[in-house]
């Protein structure tokens, strides 16, 4: 643990290797922090002293912070490395299920368990030992090495099968994602110098002031538009950890710049529709998730299907499926509901997209046949039928969404009805 009082920074590059450590920590845990803040930072340091702790940790705020949302993660990152004499005891307090000598119900608030993790990045979380004797204290071993999947494997391997380190890199992974889509021409057009199309009312508008003589032939194009793009997921038990996958990578695409949607929306459904999308375009994915799952309290429940799309019919759908918006509908079909219902709404859904992709995780099983009443009832009226249930099933939406032709999985289960 670094002790920085009363220590003169040129002359003691233990503090420069200190403050090297912790922007590490703060780059795992999000923040944009390279070599070149790390210099500003420790000139700064021996620029302006650390008399007082609030001092250093205003000076590293200025050179380490530049967004208002990376404040907190900074703010726990630096509690926990210079300012919390045990700070490995409460980082592994947060990390492990239970350590004698530390709390063990105490929960981590969203940017501090991020804190956490990135200074305890590449140490094993298995139960530590710990000494025999009730005087000793309390001795945590870990073992620095640790093993990680291969991306290939990652990529393949079902969600619901992975342990903890997988899924902690595996949304990593998601965050790295895109999902472009191409623009729409719309019939509105714009003046062009060297258009495609003839402009006649500018090219007669320029000749009345020339008494009628045409002199040039303007030219137009025709405009481009964005589409939306919305996303209603199945939060049901069976699809809780799907689902939890799946909004990982709804996060990076609702913050995604240049992907080129005109606007993102998500919504959540189990036993009824929660709106989410105000929580997805915050920039800490905890705290996204988080907010939503607050705000979602049918999390892990049953599933009325039709209930939930007569909903989003009724009150969303002239509001966000404009602009020839295409919709995602993640779910494994298995709906308890009234299936007259949910064959009106869906039908009244599919009518009202530019494109309707269902993403279902049971595809997963080589042996899956739409024998389910709800799968038989929403699988006519879908336009792509894939699954979802790993990272590469997610990597290939991109081609679902930009290929009309697309059709996944639905002209062989189709057959089948």
């Amino acid at each position: 643990m670094a002790v920085y009082a009363d220590l003169d920074l040129p002359d003691n590059p233990k503090l420069v290797h200190n403050i090297t450590h912790f922007a590490r920590a703060l780059r795992k845990a999000g923040l944009p922090v390279g070599p070149g803040r790390v210099i500003d930072a420790i000139r700064a340091v021996e620029a302006a002293g650390f008399t007082h702790r609030s001092d250093f940790f205003y000076t590293l705020q200025a050179c380490f912070v530049s967004k208002p949302e990376h404040r907190t993660v900074f703010a726990q990152v630096f509690r926990l490395y210079w300012r919390d004499p045990r700070y490995m005891e409460h980082m592994m307090s947060m990390m492990l299920p239970s350590i004698r000598g530390v709390q063990k119900d105490r929960k981590a608030k969203a940017a501090e368990k991020r804190a956490a993790e990135s200074l305890l990045d590449g140490v094993d979380r298995e139960e530590p030992e710990i000494a025999e004797s009730p005087e000793d204290e309390v001795e945590i071993v870990v073992d620095a090495s640790r093993t990680m999947s291969s991306q290939e494997r990652l990529k393949t391997l079902d969600f619901e099968q992975m342990g903890t380190d997988e899924v902690a890199e595996a949304k990593r992974m998601l965050a790295r994602l895109s999902l472009p889509v191409k623009p729409l021409q719309s019939r509105r057009t714009k003046p062009a110098s060297k258009g495609q199309l003839f402009d006649m009312r500018k090219t007669m508008r320029d000749a009345m002031r020339y008494g009628g003589d045409i002199r040039d032939l303007a030219a137009k194009n025709r405009r481009v538009r964005w589409p939306n793009l919305v996303v209603l997921c199945d939060i049901s038990g069976s699809m809780s950890q799907y689902s939890r996958m799946v909004l990982h990578f709804l996060h990076a695409v609702s913050n995604e710049k240049g992907a080129g949607w005109s606007k993102v929306h998500a919504f959540t459904f189990g036993t009824r529709l929660t709106n989410i999308t105000r929580h997805m375009r915050t920039r800490d994915v905890d705290a996204a998730l988080a907010a939503a799952g607050a705000e979602a309290q049918d999390w892990e429940g049953g599933t009325r299907i039709g209930q939930a799309l007569h909903a989003f019919n009724r009150d969303w759908s002239r509001r966000v499926l404009n602009s020839g918006a295409v919709v995602l509908l993640i779910t494994d079909g298995l709906d308890r509901g009234d299936v007259t219902l949910l064959n009106c709404e869906i039908e009244r859904l599919h009518l009202s997209t530019r494109r309707l992709i269902w993403i279902n995780p049971l595809l997963r099983w080589d042996g899956f046949a739409p024998k389910a009443e709800g799968i038989r009832t929403i699988l006519p009226h879908v336009d792509c039928f894939r699954a979802g249930h790993n990272i590469n099933s997610l990597e290939q939406l991109a081609q679902a969404i930009s290929d009309a032709s697309d059709s996944g999985e639905k002209s062989r289960l189709a057959a089948m009805l």
